[in-house]
């Protein structure tokens, strides 16, 4: 009777895939610098034009190829994650940019930031959403990112209304889930007499808090990642924020994922100078308002349907000139110059009191 073969034992099995991986790390390392030195050209040809370098729809127009051609195990998410984060440091190496936040360090717009542009920007942390405007209108920024739009409490209303006179344009967006944990030096409850967090994530949470902390007061502060630092620094206080201000300030959960709602998500906006050329998956964000007669609003949005153009969002906001006077907001599907956009927007533009196209930009993937 001849002897079964031997299976390689477990030990060897690894020692043999490790070495294949290996081996797959050093082709990825190699095709990363053929990547990085062909960016270097593609920096030096734009020097020629003077043409910007960064290409929000350009980039987008790279991550959807490769969703479209990824076959797994690694998801389209991961893959674009990937992706960006080599973008970004090809990126980096013509110039490192400047991108305003809503700061703190830690807070979801961070994120979002990250998210979109990876780590090889300079992220400049502001105090407002105002100063994020002001910074990147003046050029102290190359872009900025502010949120606009919250899946449970609706719209995030002071950009909305600083769009209104700004002359930056969407080039855009990025869509966050927003898990938010009650944080404290102790990760206790014991002593606290302040609950600290932007207006927004109390509202998120306030079913949560109102089972849990009905008699600790709730303290509005400029953002979640304030809230976080205040915590750090007084044992009576506790803050509301993600797992990226905990790690920041020292903190530690007492109570994680407090959202009212599980899918809770927050929008955020690109903002900048750029004006996006058409990439095949884009938005149109536009700001009108309407002469006060009856049936106006719907004469002006008429044309939309007529021309086969989706909208997305619709939202009005008061005109704050001591009437009854509203700014209406609007997210449509596509870009300003394609075919059948381009003709509505013409129609609505002499139909409206007051029209501006605040950006047409790549859409977000998720």
């Amino acid at each position: 009777m001849s002897d079964a073969p031997q299976s390689p034992s477990p030990d060897r099995q690894l020692g043999d895939l490790r070495v294949r991986i290996d081996d797959v790390d050093t082709r990825l390392l190699e095709l990363l610098n053929e990547r990085a030195r062909l960016a270097l050209e593609v920096g030096e040809v734009k020097k020629l034009t003077n043409a910007p370098v960064y290409r929000p729809e350009r980039e987008a127009q790279v991550i959807a190829r490769l969703r479209g051609l990824n076959a797994g195990p690694l998801g389209g998410d991961a893959i674009e994650a990937i992706q960006r984060e080599v973008m970004s440091a090809c990126r980096e190496l013509e110039r490192r940019m400047r991108v305003a936040f809503l700061g703190p360090v830690g807070t979801y717009s961070e994120q979002a930031l990250i998210r979109h542009f990876g780590h090889g920007v300079e992220a400049v942390a502001c105090s407002s959403v105002d100063e994020v405007f002001r910074l990147t209108e003046a050029k102290g920024a190359d872009f900025g990112v502010v949120p606009v739009e919250n899946s449970t409490e609706g719209a995030v209303t002071r950009p909305l209304d600083l769009m209104l006179q700004s002359p930056l344009r969407i080039s855009g967006e990025v869509t966050l889930p927003i898990r938010h944990n009650l944080l404290t030096r102790t990760g206790k409850l014991e002593g606290v007499t302040r609950i600290c967090a932007h207006p927004q994530a109390l509202a998120q949470c306030q079913g949560w808090l109102d089972r849990n902390c009905p008699g600790i007061a709730r303290v509005p502060v400029s953002s979640n990642a304030e809230g976080a630092r205040l915590a750090a620094e007084d044992t009576a206080t506790a803050g509301i924020a993600g797992d990226s201000a905990a790690l920041t300030y020292g903190l530690t959960a007492v109570a994680s994922a407090i959202q009212d709602d599980p899918q809770n998500r927050t929008r955020f906006v690109i903002i900048g100078w750029h004006e996006c050329t058409p990439s095949g998956a884009d938005q149109t964000s536009l700001i009108l308002s309407v002469p006060d007669r009856a049936g106006a609003v719907h004469a002006l949005i008429e044309p939309l349907a007529r021309h086969g153009v989706s909208m997305k969002r619709f939202e009005s906001r008061p005109a704050r000139q001591g009437t009854w006077e509203y700014y209406f907001y609007l997210d449509l599907i596509g870009h300003e110059h394609d075919a059948q956009m381009a003709p509505a927007l013409a129609e609505l533009k002499r139909n409206a009191a007051f029209y501006k196209v605040v950006g047409s930009y790549p859409r977000a993937s998720s």
